[in-house]
């Protein structure tokens, strides 16, 4: 069996499940979503082969999507081309939902001196670093300290200090931005 027909082969197998799945047929729903989930797996590996780690997680949003979406569907229309419309678009958003966040870290400098060569330079750094520290406006310092230091999420960071998660993302980035900017220029 060649490409073409196995396509053709999981296109109608597909299709007549969840046409009966619409029918109100549960069997049929779950057998859908197994052999979906399936061809999803290997639509997304193909695509994330340098992000193996987040292909389930496009699965599930994927499967979520043709769930919420069923009642979009046109019989008279290619079942994957619709399913591979939604699993397009999920995959998008999650590169660049993952391309914001990468945003947000900021890349130490590869000579950039960081542990402390004995005892003495260690507290000489702590001192340093809460010199530092002051300069940043209070809100900023806080996030910066409880995400980063005392190792918070961003969730139990926001929640502590009142401000957004979003505040606490920006604020962090601010923050190290600064820092590295204070740590280059010697200041």
């Amino acid at each position: 069996m060649d490409w073409k027909e196995r396509a053709d082969a999981t296109e109608e197998r597909l299709r007549r499940q969840f046409l009966h799945a619409l029918a109100g047929d549960a069997v049929a729903y779950q057998q859908f979503l197994a052999a979906l989930s399936a061809h999803l797996r290997a639509f997304f590996r193909k695509r994330m082969s340098q992000l193996p780690d987040d292909v389930e997680d496009l699965v599930q949003e994927s499967l979520l999507a043709v769930h919420g979406n069923r009642h979009t569907y046109k019989p008279e229309q290619p079942l994957t081309a619709w399913v591979h419309t939604i699993a397009r678009y999920k995959l998008i958003d999650h590169l660049r939902s993952r391309s914001r966040r990468e945003a947000l870290n900021v890349p130490l400098e590869d000579d950039l001196q960081v542990f402390a060569r004995s005892d003495t330079e260690a507290a000489d750094a702590r001192r340093d670093l809460e010199k530092v520290l002051q300069s940043l406006p209070q809100r900023q310092r806080r996030a910066l300290v409880m995400t980063k230091l005392e190792g918070a999420s961003v969730a139990e960071t926001a929640l502590a200090t009142g401000m957004s998660e979003a505040s606490v993302k920006v604020g962090v980035h601010r923050s190290l931005k600064a820092l590295s900017a204070k740590v280059r220029s010697g200041t």
